[in-house]
């Protein structure tokens, strides 16, 4: 990809559109989970950017050491650099276990759905901040997993209230964070959603580079088309407004 001429501008844009967000709407915080990666350390730098409130969370939740680290270190940054910016840390890894120890057995056996409420765990916190400070829960999803392959959790990592990232590819996403100055162990750590016990990264998951789904993406070539074209089609429903029968 080679959409973006010039980082400095991009980012400046991104910022001022965040601002004029919240004073549109008089809105009183950004709320942003970080996870370690660079997809929500490039929003939460550019939400800090702003000067105006800005909460960090960090939610471990039998996440691997490597990830918790990497995401407290980014958080602790962001507060020592950026006098608008607040940490919370919410370990939620005994509210799932026993969360867990309330469902039934025939319903804890598929891992994809347990991924998945590890996910909705995370934003049910997040809209707890959000909500007690008056703040909106900002998205950390790239134009590949929100619009492409639809590769987060419903009503998890994709209910959120505003998308500053999600009309970027990933490569950019990467490109944006190393101007920012985000810790080059977050740039170079591969992708994934830390929601796996096995530590799975996302390339496991998807079968496919980022790079080639967004060249599939872009320009429909590449050995990614196949696997965009099942994804974006299983996935589509997550994408789509919620079907509603009309009277």
């Amino acid at each position: 990809m080679n959409r973006i001429k010039d980082y400095e501008v991009l980012k400046d844009d991104i910022v001022k559109w965040l601002s004029d967000y919240y004073w549109m709407y008089s809105i009183k915080g950004f709320v942003v989970g970080v996870s370690g990666g660079i997809d929500s350390a490039v929003v939460s730098t550019l939400c800090a950017e702003t000067g105006l409130p800005t909460y960090v969370m960090t939610m471990p939740l039998h996440s691997k050491e490597a990830n918790t680290e990497l995401s407290e270190a980014h958080a602790y940054g962001l507060v020592e650099k950026y006098p608008n910016v607040t940490m919370v840390n919410v370990d939620l890894t005994r509210t799932y276990d026993t969360f867990m120890t309330w469902v039934d057995d025939t319903f804890t056996g598929n891992e994809l759905a347990n991924a998945n409420t590890k996910s909705r765990l995370r934003m049910v916190s997040l809209y707890q901040v959000a909500g007690s400070v008056g703040g909106i829960v900002v998205g950390t999803g790239n134009k590949v997993e929100d619009y492409g392959i639809g590769f987060y959790t419903k009503y998890g990592d994709g209910g959120v209230d505003i998308a500053p990232i999600a009309d970027l590819y990933k490569t950019e996403v990467w490109e944006l964070g190393e101007f920012l100055g985000v810790d080059e162990r977050i740039c170079d750590a591969p992708p994934t959603d830390g929601l796996w016990d096995d530590g799975r990264k996302d390339e496991d998951q998807i079968g496919a580079s980022y790079a080639e789904l967004e060249e599939a993406m872009e320009y429909n070539t590449g050995p990614a088309v196949e696997i965009l074209e099942k994804f974006n089609r299983q996935n589509n429903h997550k994408m789509q407004p919620i079907p509603t029968f009309k009277l």
